[in-house]
């Protein structure tokens, strides 16, 4: 395949996508951007699944190291009075650095598994349905994946940033 520049008469992915006019070429590149969007929506739909079921869980936990606490206050066994109300606090507070190692680990379970290797499998096909139609070596879609890339990255990774920098890459490569 080589470079080119060519709009009608061009053929992506299959038979029954031919261009035949300026206008379907024209409907193409918007679709490509779109294509790409919409690998972004699903790159943030996973993220904002994984940091759902992290939340629900969180709050598990705190509700149980919070009765936890307060049997043992009603029992009067573990915790003086000038304590009592400390752990109850730290169960609130899931930022603090002893809930986290009073947490136990988490692992989703097999419906939120099932739900997160669906989002993922779903964004990796586009991904390579949009690698597939850069390597036509067209201008003009490979500038349409990076219009659709930097106008998904704008809309759908539009969130606050902990002060202490990104917990995660960066560049999250293919899917």
């Amino acid at each position: 395949m080589l470079w080119n520049w060519s709009t009608v008469d061009s053929c992506f992915i299959a038979k029954s996508w031919h261009v035949t006019s300026n206008g379907m070429f024209a409907g193409c590149c918007i679709g490509v951007i779109l294509l790409v969007m919409s690998l972004e929506f699903l790159r943030r739909l996973g993220k904002e699944y994984d940091r759902l079921i992290l939340r629900q869980h969180t709050r598990q936990q705190a509700s149980i190291l919070s009765t936890n606490s307060m049997a043992n206050s009603e029992t009067g066994t573990g915790t003086s009075p000038a304590t009592a109300g400390k752990d109850v606090a730290v169960a609130c507070t899931p930022q603090s650095q002893s809930n986290r190692s009073a947490m136990t680990p988490f692992r989703p379970n097999i419906f939120q598994q099932m739900i997160r290797a669906t989002l993922h499998m779903v964004s990796f096909t586009v991904a390579y349905f949009v690698m597939l139609l850069a390597m036509y070596y067209n201008g003009y879609i490979i500038i349409s994946i990076i219009i659709g890339a930097w106008l998904g990255s704008f809309v759908f990774s539009w969130e606050s940033v902990n002060v202490g920098g990104p917990k995660e890459e960066i560049t999250v490569c293919c899917g």
